[in-house]
């Protein structure tokens, strides 16, 4: 079950809203939501429902042994040690384990053995309730927090549903306490409205209908793919890839403000950045985040100071981890290992030279290298990547050019669509939906009635294209 489905908005949503405000208790509320939450992801997944339960239950243990021993004990790093390796081989077994043996069996071949390799389906959000598993565990060790002594709000932490499948990546640190105690008021709730609503609407109405187009160009044999379709193809694919994931944490984020949780940002306008170090800290910024504090920073020891190529060797090694992260793949490898490579090579000396030039330019770097990146991202494999830029650079192909050319292959709601995604990647639209539909302040939101009209429309229109399309793809639940 997707946010994006008639069956979620106008079943599951409503039913699980209407019971949780009509349960008097807070720990009613929690019981209820624990078990929406069970039911979400039994409807797509219900196999591997034992899977996430036992994670939950072997995680709530060992984060009481671990919390039962003090700071910078032997023992506790044992236990901590195991928590790890148990996490990671939940992990390594059903998101890696068949792309391993699958390259040892190529090797292998030389030697005349034979590998096997199985087919294991990937349970559904493994790898952010697994980094919520290992981020709990982790800050109960270093003493950030306490163990959760409660398995009934440890259970409701990692399989909130909101967050569950697709993140953002939610810390236990940043909602332990609205896990006992939150409040729920009607600004609150109609902020969450309103945050979802954006959310459906930059899914359904821009990331869809661009991600047909770019469904068609990347389809195309080698033969056929122009510069032109390249080009376009590109174009739509960035959009779709940004309003896809941003728009479900907008979604996520509007959904947990709903039941009391406040969820922090993970996008701000990240095609808008200067470099890629500037990329970093507006994408996905709850695994940056993450990836930064448990691994980047005991790989350069937490000091103080950190000789530059220790600090240049972990930044590199937690990059080809993040592009690892997403899928176990050689493509995903290298779009890892590029941005591995440029980070490092801006804080060694290219940032100093990007300052100097004027900052359209600057952009016009950052996007042009993030957009090579999403090649790599999108295809699987390295003859489809190669033969993807041959075409994207023949410039030739631009001879003759007529916006016929397109015929078939985008519309005039494709059109539409890519103008309002482009535009929406500046800040343009958020400085105007801020000043005139609504304003956060103080945790109060406010909205003017032209504003709340707005999202009532938005809403009408998000819903009618929905029951109206088929296409309705999402990039990150298979990560």
């Amino acid at each position: 079950m997707v946010f994006s489905s008639v069956l979620f908005l106008f079943a599951f949503l409503p039913v699980t809203l209407a019971v949780y405000y009509a349960v008097p208790s807070l720990r009613a509320k929690n019981i209820w939501l624990l078990a929406a939450s069970l039911w979400f992801y039994s409807w797509g997944e219900l196999r591997y429902l034992p899977l996430l339960l036992s994670s939950i239950a072997v995680n709530y243990v060992f984060a009481l042994l671990v919390g039962w021993y003090p700071k910078g004990s032997r023992v506790r790093l044992v236990w901590l040690t195991l928590a790890v390796t148990a996490n990671l081989a939940l992990l390594v077994y059903f998101k890696y384990w068949c792309f391993l043996l699958s390259n040892l069996s190529f090797l292998f071949r030389w030697l005349h053995w034979t590998v096997h390799t199985p087919t294991i389906p990937l349970p559904l959000g493994i790898s952010f309730f697994t980094f919520h598993a290992l981020s709990y565990i982790i800050d109960v060790a270093r003493g950030h927090v306490a163990p959760q002594r409660s398995p009934l709000r440890l259970a409701l932490y990692i399989s909130l549903f909101p967050q569950l499948v697709a993140g953002p990546i939610v810390r236990y640190g940043h909602v332990a306490h609205e896990l006992g105690l939150r409040y729920h008021t009607w600004e609150n709730f109609a902020f969450g409205v309103y945050r979802f609503a954006v959310g459906l609407a930059r899914k359904v109405l821009i990331a869809n209908v661009v991600g047909a187009v770019a469904d068609k160009c990347f389809a195309l044999p080698s033969g056929k793919l122009t510069a032109v379709y390249a080009t376009l193809g590109i174009i739509c694919y960035s959009l779709q890839l940004y309003f896809d994931f941003s728009g479900y944490s907008d979604m996520a984020i509007g959904l947990g403000r709903m039941f009391g949780f406040h969820f922090r940002e993970n996008f701000n306008l990240p095609y808008w950045s200067t470099s890629i170090t500037d990329f970093w800290k507006r994408w996905h910024i709850s695994l940056t985040s993450w990836f930064r504090d448990y691994v980047y920073v005991p790989l350069t020891g937490n000091q103080f100071w950190v000789p530059p190529w220790r600090a240049y060797s972990a930044m590199f090694v937690v990059f080809v981890l993040c592009g690892f992260w997403h899928g176990a793949s050689w493509t995903f490898l290298a779009w890892g290992v590029l941005h591995g490579a440029m980070l490092v090579a801006e804080r060694v000396l290219l940032l100093r030279a990007l300052q100097a030039i004027p900052v359209v330019l600057q952009r016009i770097y950052s996007l042009s290298l993030v957009m090579a990146g999403w090649v790599l991202f999108r295809a699987d494999s390295f003859s489809r990547a190669s033969a993807y830029f041959r075409a994207l650079f023949r410039l030739r192909d631009w001879t003759g050019f007529e916006l016929s050319l397109f015929h078939g292959f985008i519309d005039t709601e494709g059109w539409i669509a890519m103008a309002v995604g482009i535009v929406a990647s500046t800040p343009l639209l958020r400085s105007m939906s801020t000043r005139f539909v609504a304003v956060e302040k103080d945790g109060q939101w406010n909205a003017s009635p032209a504003g709340a009209l707005a999202i009532v429309l938005l809403l009408l229109v998000t819903t009618m294209k929905l029951a109206n399309s088929s296409f309705n793809p999402f990039i990150y639940y298979r990560f």
